[in-house]
């Protein structure tokens, strides 16, 4: 008896947690401003972010079919039948490459191809005739986005020019049970401004919306479904409320 009513009970309190999860996730104008703070740049102010139906293209990226070079990225670089002039380098801490006879240069927030046709320029003013430069991208240290919350295995994770949303996902293994697919944010700086969209990945997957590109630097934070956590909980209580019937009953 005390068994059966204790069960009664977990329901009635259950159904007031659903009800007041269903409000609290409706309620959630400031949420994507807090989780920047504490993801990406705790002294981001929600007066700075931005949110938009699409984020727009990192700066200096051919429109976003290009990634941009970041500091620490490494480029291979080749000049043509001039073998001295060849070299692997790494972009330092302040963007810039430093190159035999035409000095530094600045290379971070740049594309390889723009990076490419300013060395070619360069070493044509002064050193050689139509010059032949190849730069390839050799380790992109840079080129990596941070996945948080309700994801399987939340961390940072490289990209290439061809990454989208759910690669991302895929690579942090998929959402926890309690993840709300609805409620997938992504965090983008472009230039000095912030911005952040929501994206339902639901959506993404029956082709009803577009599968968004993700550059470097980019932040993915999956929200809780407070319905899902109150059900887990539900069924939790049930269990126990379960065990106790049965001891109950027990000779």
């Amino acid at each position: 008896m005390i068994a059966s009513r204790l069960v009664n009970q977990l329901i009635c309190t259950s159904a007031v947690l659903i009800s007041l999860a269903g409000c609290s996730s409706s309620n959630s104008g400031s949420t994507p401003a807090d989780v920047l703070s504490s993801v990406n740049n705790r002294s981001a102010s929600p007066s700075a972010l931005r949110l938009v139906d699409t984020l727009p293209p990192p700066e200096n990226s051919n429109q976003g079919t290009e990634q941009p070079l970041a500091a620490n990225d490494v480029l291979q670089i080749e000049v043509f039948q001039t073998n001295t002039l060849n070299r692997t380098v790494q972009i330092d801490s302040a963007g810039r490459i430093s190159l035999p006879l035409v000095g530094t240069l600045v290379a971070a927030g740049k594309t390889v191809r723009t990076l490419e046709q300013e060395i070619k320029a360069a070493y044509g003013r002064s050193y050689l005739q139509n010059p032949d430069v190849t730069v390839f991208l050799k380790e992109s240290v840079g080129q990596r986005v941070t996945v948080d919350g309700e994801v399987a295995k939340a961390g940072l994770y490289p990209v290439t020019s061809a990454a989208t949303l759910l690669d991302i996902l895929a690579q942090a293994g998929g959402f926890k049970e309690v993840a709300d697919q609805k409620k997938v944010y992504v965090f983008r700086n472009v230039g000095s401004q912030k911005f952040v969209s929501n994206y339902n990945v639901a959506d993404i997957r029956s082709g009803r919306l577009s599968n968004p590109k993700i550059y470097g630097g980019d932040v993915v934070f999956v929200f809780t479904s407070q319905n899902r956590v109150a059900l887990n909980n539900l069924k939790e209580a049930l269990g126990i409320a379960s065990n106790a019937t049965r001891l109950a009953v027990l000779p």
